[in-house]
């Protein structure tokens, strides 16, 4: 088949940047109910059994009164948390204080309390949490495009030696993420590849490691991580945009063209949907059978 156009072809929409929008367009929803999950009462902090730490019973009820004030109002939220910090309300006041600002997507204080409240977890001896922190900082640094602050970030929750799974991963997906952002493709090549061993049923990281493996030249392992991607989320317009777009450079037109139509039919008002309906119509009419 004529490849002449597949330079704007695979210019005219890139599933990682609808990928990464609709993860930021969640990261509110997910922030909120890990901040809830983990608000559980406890006089002492094992670890639960998903490895998070439930808050201290003197915190747990303000956290979560703070953050259900921040869900109703943004502007509450912020007040919450600012009286609270200065009653005492140690670095889960100031978690809540980001968890606000992000709320009104007022991303640069968002950054300013997560990074604080990460500082004075570490100095409670509270680690992990620190990490979390400083992940959710690097989040807010994505979505303001300081994609330098976001590396920074990611890389200090990284160094604070958040404990191996799923919570890993993410981290390693989203500073992959602002690598990728930031052109520097060995290094996301490498976080993909944790990330893909930390978080192994994450589509996202699926279709991102098959997304910089096309971008790379290295069609043998976009094919193997779009299928994997295809295997996890079946019904994700933006996998199947990818795996047409795969596809198509690799010679396997009838896939390409199996599989952009997938992703109209999934999403045909959404970007990856008009995407793919775009390239459909920059293929060659199918030969009539017989």
């Amino acid at each position: 088949m004529p490849f002449f156009f597949l330079p704007i072809l695979l210019q005219a929409h890139d599933p990682e940047i609808e990928a990464v929008m609709n993860r930021s367009r969640k990261q509110k929803q997910e922030q909120r109910a890990a901040a809830a999950a983990a608000a559980t009462p406890a006089t002492a902090a094992p670890a639960r059994d998903d490895g998070k730490v439930p808050v201290p019973a003197k915190f747990a009820a303000p956290f979560q009164a703070c953050l259900d004030q921040a869900m109703e109002s943004p502007d509450a939220g912020v007040a919450f948390a600012q009286k609270w910090r200065i009653e005492g309300g140690s670095f889960y006041a100031r978690h809540c204080m980001g968890f606000a600002y992000a709320r009104a997507e007022r991303w640069t204080p968002a950054i300013v309390a997560f990074e604080q409240a990460a500082e004075e977890a570490e100095r409670s001896g509270e680690m992990v949490e620190a990490a979390r922190l400083w992940a959710q900082a690097g989040n807010a640094a994505m979505a303001n495009g300081d994609l330098p602050k976001a590396r920074s970030d990611f890389d200090a929750a990284l160094a604070r030696g958040l404990p191996d799974g799923l919570e890993k991963g993410e981290v390693h997906l989203d500073r992959a993420r602002a690598l990728v952002a930031l052109d520097d493709m060995k290094a996301a090549r490498d976080s993909l590849d944790i990330a893909l061993t930390q978080a192994p049923k994450d589509p996202l990281a699926w279709l991102l490691s098959a997304t910089l493996a096309r971008r790379m030249g290295d069609m043998r392992l976009a094919q193997a991580h779009i299928a994997r991607a295809v295997q996890l989320s079946p019904d994700d317009a933006s996998v199947a945009l990818e795996e047409g777009n795969i596809a198509v450079l690799t010679d396997h037109e009838d896939v390409a063209r199996a599989a952009w139509g997938r992703a109209v039919k999934l999403a045909p008002t959404a970007a990856a949907g008009k995407a793919a309906a775009d390239n459909l119509s920059r293929l060659p009419a199918e030969k009539p059978a017989g």
